[in-house]
């Protein structure tokens, strides 16, 4: 049996550091073709979030996946964004929290078939000159006895 990732853990610990100490968190992501976020919001390949119960709705900080409903641009969109990719959570007042490595090209065991596409996963084309293929899939519960 493997031994799972602290990191989820870690997350969820300083969100909820953050919120009991008034502050607001952030996540810092690395975009890829995994990651579901606004296109136009990332910089550098990457983006920062305020993950805040003020600023997001149905926010779920799973395992091998953070998804959530926010607004960007006066628009609501759905974010999804696997754990694996996160780099940084911190709070916005005062810079504390916590680093991560970013573990490269390891997809999320299930990706919701609702959200945004990245920016690479939107226009980016393959070697061969045709776009990508994605079919994602939703997340789903499993069963462990």
């Amino acid at each position: 049996m493997t031994e799972t990732s602290t990191k989820p853990y870690m997350l969820r610990a300083l969100h909820e550091w953050c919120t009991d100490n008034g502050y607001t968190p952030h996540l810092v992501v690395h975009v890829d073709t995994h990651t579901r976020v606004p296109a136009a919001f990332v910089q550098d390949g990457q983006i920062t979030l305020n993950v805040s119960s003020l600023a997001t709705q149905n926010l779920v900080i799973g395992p091998e996946f953070i998804e959530f409903q926010a607004r960007f641009g006066g628009k609501t969109e759905q974010i999804f964004v696997p754990v694996a990719a996160v780099s940084a959570i911190y709070a916005r007042e005062t810079g504390a929290g916590m680093g991560f490595e970013i573990e490269p090209n390891r997809p999320p065991a299930a990706v919701p078939a609702a959200g945004l596409q990245s920016e690479r996963a939107q226009g980016a084309a393959e070697p061969d000159g045709q776009k990508e293929e994605a079919k994602p899939k939703r997340p789903a519960l499993k069963i462990v006895k």
